[in-house]
């Protein structure tokens, strides 16, 4: 191994010599006890001129040098370098190169110790604590303080928080004027930021704006505005020009815009245009019309859009310029909306990585974007058809045709069958039916969505008629053409429910549910399907359902207090129907029922409350009339009960009952005189009548009247034509059950011509014979009327309805039932 190793020869040069000599002038660390040093940095010594070139000629040169070695050493150059490969001492070890550095020294005799992380000296002083009283640095504490209160100023308004938002930005005005005038007071008023005093004044502007503080923010605005040293600030124009369109100062508005718009470069088109568009609504508010026009029609050459473009056919509307409503939606139908195409939504290939970034891309937010414009200029458009059809040609349906082929020539051809279909839908409001029905069957040829759409609404139309055969093929037609549609299988849900196919009908309204689980028509009718299988808790659970979605519906809770009214909870029926009159405070038929509920309940008071709301509000209802009559006269107010058997002979004038109550109330209240006349009245009107000949017959006989024979001849008269009625019903009645006996279909009710006598029977009301004569007329006051009258002939509730119409049989089912279904425009 010893042969690879080449020794160097004595005579031979070192390569490492002078690597390790030192210049002692660099060597800083002894001179805190140099005398030299410290002498010539206390005196002017040490500002004398420079060294020359010339060594040792210096007024130093005769001066060793002092060094940590401990030795002297002349400099070796005029400019004090050492010379290298100088052997320092001759006795002295060949010290080892290129670790300085670290502090290692080979010579020994020195008095340094290897040390390298300088561990003899202790331990490093403190860092010195930075100082915050001077000037300087409370300026920046400040500084940052207001910045930090703009930005929570701003997170505050994101987060819905106006009023913090608005306090942050108070104190961040504080703030800012304190740091100005700290500033002014160190004298450092040159280094005034104007970017964060703008920022502070700003965002104040905007949460007064903001928390609508007009006033404040117009000011605000103003001082930004006036101050010539921010740059740019005219721009905030179009800020006080927004407010003051929304205080409905238009023309200051217009103003304020347009000193924006001229200092505005016209770099900046975009906002320009905006501009533009806002002096143009603001032009239409204010009924100038041709001024908009200005402002829009360079719009639409410039920059057309679909607000633009809608608003311009309506100013042309407004001032019934034919041909340039026509110019103007041709423009509208032009304009780009700079969307993809849906194909790229639509997997092309088997690549599932393709197929994945497919799916993903379907409902992100840049889709729901593009889906939001096109929804935009479809009701543009549409609306745009509708409103200036009838106002471009002679008739509405030419105009309506015109625009149908301007669409259809358009981007936007798959609109060209809604038209149509809203074509029908106008005729239907304009109540052309035959126009409308023959406007629809046009589409039994064209694409299956159409079709379906058509039939759907032939099959409401024809339901409406009543003719069930149509509606229910037609609705056949729109389940065969789109076997999906909600509204094509409630209506013929609807078709088997009047048939009374009530299982089969809820089957189609439970698929309706099935396509589109917040269709409520189908609930709802769902609901009533199983009300009328007897089926209370499945109905409950749908009407229920139905009011979580419909919050506010006035049918729907109807018929939860109709349902919890047959379950025979009338405590949860009262509580819905409280809630029904808070929508619907007026309706007299839900007074009505809460007032029978009450009264069912045993609680008088609250009954009679809400009786008598139900009469002011509907003042010809017979029953309640009849009920708050009766209530009078079993709390002895007579005299009170008057006014409304009065009002029930108004109504009813026919019918005898109504006048013997009001007679009844004169007797009983102790007006004999006015009882009497009140009889004889009533016997003018109705001679045949056994009950009032009665009281006629005692009244004339404790009053001492010549008169009482008379009508004592007549009671005996119509008793007795009484009596021979009666057996001739009862032959009737006979004949009528042997007939039914024998097989024969004949039958006779062999019902009494005396209107008066059926009618009270039929009414149960109950009035009492002739008191004897020991017995006074008070006696009959607790039993002459039977409270729990109901007139069969009267309104039933069984829904809300209003004061204009009363519900009968033979509507019930259009009325409540059904709720029909008509696409929607």
């Amino acid at each position: 191994m010893m042969e690879n190793i080449h020794l160097a020869a004595e005579d031979e040069d070192d390569l490492y010599t002078g690597y390790n000599d030192f210049n002692p002038t660099f060597d800083s660390e002894d001179l805190d006890n140099d005398v030299g040093f410290q002498q010539a940095v206390r005196t002017s010594h040490g500002r004398r001129p420079p060294m020359t070139a010339k060594f040792p000629g210096t007024a130093i040169g005769g001066r060793p040098i002092g060094t940590s070695f401990g030795s002297r050493m002349p400099m070796g150059s005029s400019m004090g370098r050492p010379a290298t490969g100088a052997v320092q001492d001759a006795g002295a070890a060949r010290p080892m190169t290129a670790v300085r550095a670290a502090g290692y020294s080979s010579s020994l005799a020195r008095g340094s110790t290897f040390d390298p992380l300088g561990q003899s000296k202790g331990p490093a002083p403190p860092l010195e604590a930075k100082n915050e009283d001077t000037p300087e640095e409370k300026i920046k504490i400040l500084e940052k303080k207001v910045n930090d209160l703009i930005e929570e100023s701003c997170m505050a308004q994101a987060n819905g928080d106006l009023q913090l938002a608005l306090e942050k930005a108070k104190e961040a005005g504080r703030k800012e004027r304190a740091l100005v005038r700290q500033r002014e007071q160190t004298g450092t008023a040159d280094h005034i930021t104007l970017d964060l005093t703008y920022s502070v004044l700003f965002n104040l502007a905007n949460q007064y704006a903001n928390n609508d503080m007009n006033t404040e923010a117009l000011n605000t605005y103003q001082v930004i505005v006036k101050n010539k040293m921010f740059n740019n600030a005219g721009r905030l124009k179009v800020n006080m020009a927004n407010i003051y369109f929304k205080q409905k100062n238009y023309p200051k508005a217009i103003k304020f815009y347009r000193m924006a718009l001229d200092q505005i470069s016209n770099a900046h088109t975009e906002m320009r245009i905006k501009i533009m568009q806002n002096i143009g609504v603001a032009f239409i508010r204010m009924g100038q019309y041709s001024d908009a026009i200005t402002s829009l029609e360079h719009i639409m050459s410039e920059s057309p859009n679909i607000k633009t473009g809608f608003n311009l056919i309506l100013c042309y509307y407004a001032i019934g310029d034919r041909e340039k409503m026509k110019k103007s939606f041709q423009k509208l139908i032009c304009v780009p909306l700079g969307i993809d195409e849906e194909d790229k939504y639509i997997p092309a290939n088997d690549d599932p990585h393709t197929n994945l970034v497919i799916e993903a891309i379907k409902n992100d937010q840049l889709h729901q974007m593009e889906r939001e414009r096109k929804a935009l200029a479809e009701k543009c458009i549409m609306t745009s058809a509708k409103l200036i059809a009838p106002a471009i040609e002679t008739s509405f349906a030419a105009g309506f045709d015109w625009c149908v082929d301007m669409v259809k020539s358009s981007q936007y051809v798959e609109l060209a069958n809604d038209l149509e279909i809203n074509k029908a839908i106008t005729y239907l409001r304009q109540k052309d039916f035959n126009q409308a029905v023959e406007t629809l069957k046009t589409f039994e040829k064209k694409d299956s969505r159409v079709k379906s759409a058509a039939a759907t609404n032939l099959s409401f139309l024809y339901f409406l008629e009543k003719d069930f055969d149509q509606a229910d093929r037609y609705a056949d037609l729109a389940m065969n053409a789109d076997r999906y549609n909600p509204a094509a299988l409630i209506n013929k849900g609807n078709t088997v429910f009047v048939k009374q196919d009530y299982e089969k009908a809820a089957e189609f309204y439970k698929e309706a549910l099935r396509n589109d689980s917040s269709c409520t028509e189908a609930l709802y009718n769902l609901g009533l399907t199983h009300k009328r299988l007897g089926r209370l808790e499945e109905a409950l659970d749908s009407f229920i359902k139905l009011h979580a979605i419909l919050r506010n519906s006035a049918q729907v809770m109807y018929q939860l207090a109709s349902l919890y009214e047959m379950l025979e909870d009338p405590h949860q029926a009262i509580e819905w129907l409280m809630q029904l009159i808070s929508v619907t405070p007026t309706d007299p038929w839900v007074l009505a029922k809460l007032g029978e509920l009450y009264d069912s309940e045993g609680d008088k008071s609250q009954a009679f409350q809400y009786y008598y709301e139900s009469f002011r509000y509907f003042p010809s209802n017979i029953s309640v009339i009849e009920w708050l009559g009766a209530y009078y006269i079993d709390t002895q107010f007579c005299e009170k009960a008057i006014q409304y058997f009065e009002r029930a002979t108004l109504i009813q004038p026919n019918q005898v009952v109504w006048q013997l109550m009001v007679a009844s109330c004169y007797r009983r209240s102790g007006n004999y005189q006015k009882a009497l006349e009140t009889y004889k009245d009533i016997h003018r009107k109705f001679p045949d009548n056994a009950e009032c000949l009665r009281f006629l017959v005692r009244l004339c006989t404790d009053m001492g009247l010549k008169e009482v024979q008379e009508y004592a001849t007549k009671l005996k008269k119509v008793e007795k034509m009484k009596e021979i009625r009666e057996q001739r019903v009862k032959s009737g009645r006979e004949n009528s059950a042997r007939g039914r006996r024998e097989g024969s279909a004949s039958s006779d009710s062999g019902q009494s011509s005396h209107g008066a006598s059926a009618k009270g029977e039929r009414l149960s009301v109950t009035l009492r014979s002739l008191p004897g004569s020991n017995e006074p007329y008070e006696a009959s006051s607790q039993g002459e009327i039977d409270a729990s009258y109901v007139d069969p002939l009267g309104p039933q509730i069984e829904r809300p309805k209003t004061a204009a119409k009363k519900r009968t049989d033979e509507d019930e089912f259009e009325d409540e039932e059904l709720g029909d279904d008509l696409l929607p425009e």
